[in-house]
């Protein structure tokens, strides 16, 4: 006996059964189309619709609505239907205006549009302005900084210190070695107001000066661990015996391979001399402006944003035993810098961005 009309099957090919998954997977698409996307799967997996609403804690009409949706009209169909809304008042034209109009132009006692502005120009409201921005992503308030390299050779040693990152040599340690100088103990004049609930930290304006350090480091892109050292300046003679202590903390049977940009303390007389002396060592210099290429200038923001910029230090012995402190901590649990871009990822980038400024000039 028949108890009522058979369902049909839900079929899915390899390709929507990849994209229903995915989907399916998603934490950052709404609930309710994730919700959708396993009651297909469900479905195609031969579950009964009642089976699946009680899987996935739903009604068994909503398993209904979404497996007929979809045989209808397949993925596109999970989505929510638009729903009729008041009628645009602002014609195409007008949207295509003030795009035109925030590209191509500048207001005459500035140097870019603000929401305010251009919607007196315009006489459209600052809402409306602010709105049609977000839809064409414009940011007129925005800028990124960019430094095109003029090493000559600057192909050659993007390949070869990427290779480093993605392949790194058997029996050998790489390090990234650089300096940060002029690291200031700054003591606040008046003391910290502590964070509350409903406000931040309060952090007066007026700081005393108590001197600077330098701060030498290594790190190993292997394991991510940081050998670290405080000097007072960052003349080549310290940065030749910062080697030296490395050269005493790494095993005698692995090479050494240290990338570093070209910054003069690293190129002086005396430190090739030393380095000609100990075949161990190889040096991969980073190309002109392009100091991005060191792992280690990465680790270098982490320590001033954690440990240096909030700090408030009475002497540069505190500053130095607080970034020591540090070190230390931050070695207990590393965690390597994961290197994604190859370099003819990289060239690409920097085609696109040549050709962007060879537009702007024609």
């Amino acid at each position: 006996m028949i108890l009522g009309r058979p369902k049909q099957p839900v079929v899915l090919t390899a390709e929507s059964r990849r994209q229903l998954e995915s989907v399916a997977r998603s934490r950052t698409l709404p609930h309710g189309l994730v919700t959708r996307a396993q009651i297909v799967l469900s479905a195609a997996g031969g579950l009964a619709n009642n089976a699946i609403a009680k899987k996935l804690n739903t009604s068994q009409q909503s398993v209904c609505l979404w497996r007929k949706r979809y045989l209808e009209h397949g993925i596109q169909g999970l989505h929510d239907e638009l729903k009729p809304g008041r009628p645009r008042t602002i014609s195409d034209e007008r949207v295509a205006g003030l795009v035109r109009k925030t590209l191509e132009s500048k207001p005459k006692a500035g140097t870019h549009w603000s929401v305010r502005s251009i919607a007196r120009q315009t006489r459209l409201s600052p809402a409306t302005v602010h709105r049609i921005w977000q839809a064409f992503g414009l940011q007129p308030h925005r800028q990124k900084h960019f430094k095109l390299s003029t090493d000559p050779f600057f192909v050659e040693k993007v390949r070869d210190i990427v290779g480093l990152y993605v392949s790194p040599p058997e029996n050998a340690v790489v390090l990234c070695v650089d300096e940060k100088s002029q690291i200031q103990a700054l003591n606040r004049t008046q003391p910290m107001l502590p964070m509350g609930l409903g406000y931040v930290q309060g952090v007066t304006h007026d700081y005393e000066r108590h001197g600077t350090t330098t701060l030498f480091a290594a790190l190993d892109i292997a394991n991510g661990a940081v050998f670290g050292e405080c000097k007072r300046r960052h003349r080549h003679q310290d940065y030749l015996q910062f080697l030296k202590h490395v050269d005493h903390n790494v095993p005698p049977t692995l090479d050494i391979h240290i990338v570093v940009d070209n910054y003069a303390t690293h190129k002086h007389p005396s430190v090739k001399r030393w380095l000609a002396t100990h075949d161990r060592w190889h040096v991969h210099y980073t190309p002109t402006y392009a100091s991005w290429l060191n792992q280690v200038e990465t680790w270098f923001n982490i320590v001033t944003q954690q440990a240096i910029r909030r700090g408030t230090f009475s002497s540069v012995k505190e500053l130095i035993a607080k970034i020591e402190e540090y070190i230390r901590q931050y070695n207990k649990h590393p965690k390597p810098f994961v290197w994604t871009a190859t370099a003819d990822s990289i060239f690409a980038k920097i085609e696109r961005l040549c050709q962007s400024i060879s537009e702007t000039r024609h």
